[in-house]
């Protein structure tokens, strides 16, 4: 099998070759967003499809190119953004949830079509999108013949960080312990203040705690984990089930009578900190802040 294991950087005889033996997809999804003055912007993206390289070089498949635009700006994350990210410029890829998670279906009809047998979708990127991302995969799987998990990245990192059992945080020990092992250029130790008075640019409280070698061992948890998963996958993978989600119309029939009459019923969607009131009255977080008819 070639190293090469990037869809968009491989020639089509290096991709027939990779798909005989490994008929697995493994798409990334993040977004560019404050991580602290210490973490590129990009960190959810680069840490998801950098772990999916590793898997796919360990374990076979090939990974798509990974998606930067996601979820924000709305509910409980204009909140969120408001409280740890303040009115400094933020730099975002954010789209709204129906957006992101139609290009999804889009995603999935095209490795439908390829004859592709199992997918792995792995965010980066957290808040309750990632429930939302394994509600539509299980509202599509009746509609594709290849096997679909969905998933956030610290499910296949339990417990996390050792000493505290942690699975995730933002921009904290954990991301930044992930991202310095998967992309040390990517990561600057130096950048973080050494008395930070928080919120700095959404940078986690305990981010001097991060640890490298740490980092890459949590990588190595997950790349296994999540090697098994796809095993998993190809071995449910029945040749004689329905396949269809093959064309554009079908995509959007699909997301008309399986998704849409749902999307409000998505977490992503809703209020998730009914305790406040919103961002603050000319705050750039108010401006999307209420989903309007969509929710």
């Amino acid at each position: 099998m070639s190293e090469e294991v990037r869809w968009e950087q491989m020639f089509p005889d290096q991709l027939e070759a990779a798909f005989a033996a490994c008929p697995a997809v493994y798409f990334a999804y993040g977004l560019c967003e404050p991580h602290g003055p210490q973490n590129a912007l990009g960190l959810d993206a680069l840490k998801a499809h950098a772990i999916l390289v590793q898997v796919a070089r360990e374990h076979g498949g090939i990974v798509a190119p990974p998606d930067y635009w996601h979820i924000h700006e709305l509910g409980g994350y204009a909140i969120w953004a408001a409280e740890n990210v303040g009115e400094v410029r933020p730099w975002m890829t954010a789209m709204p949830p129906w957006m992101h998670f139609k290009n999804i279906c889009y995603h999935l009809r095209a490795a439908e079509v390829l004859g592709f047998r199992a997918a792995l979708l792995l965010t980066g990127h957290y808040g309750p999108n990632w429930r939302d991302l394994q509600t539509l995969c299980g509202l599509i799987q009746p509609y594709l013949r290849l096997q679909v998990y969905g998933l956030p990245d610290f499910e296949a990192n339990k417990p996390g960080f050792p000493g505290d059992g942690a699975s995730g945080d933002h921009a904290g020990k954990v991301e930044t312990s992930l991202l310095w092992a998967l992309r040390p250029e990517c990561v600057d130790y130096s950048r973080m203040p050494a008395e930070p008075k928080l919120p700095l640019f959404a940078m986690g409280a305990n981010a001097k705690e991060a640890n490298r070698e740490i980092g890459a061992r949590m990588v190595a948890d997950e790349v296994a984990w999540l090697g098994r998963k796809k095993e998993e996958l190809l071995a449910a993978y029945d040749p004689e089930a329905p396949s269809r989600l093959r064309t554009f119309d079908q995509v959007e029939e699909f997301w008309a009578a399986e998704v849409k009459p749902r999307l409000a019923e998505f977490e992503s969607m809703k209020q998730f900190r009914p305790d406040k009131d919103g961002p603050p009255e000319g705050s750039r977080w108010r401006e999307n802040w209420q989903v309007g008819a969509w929710g």
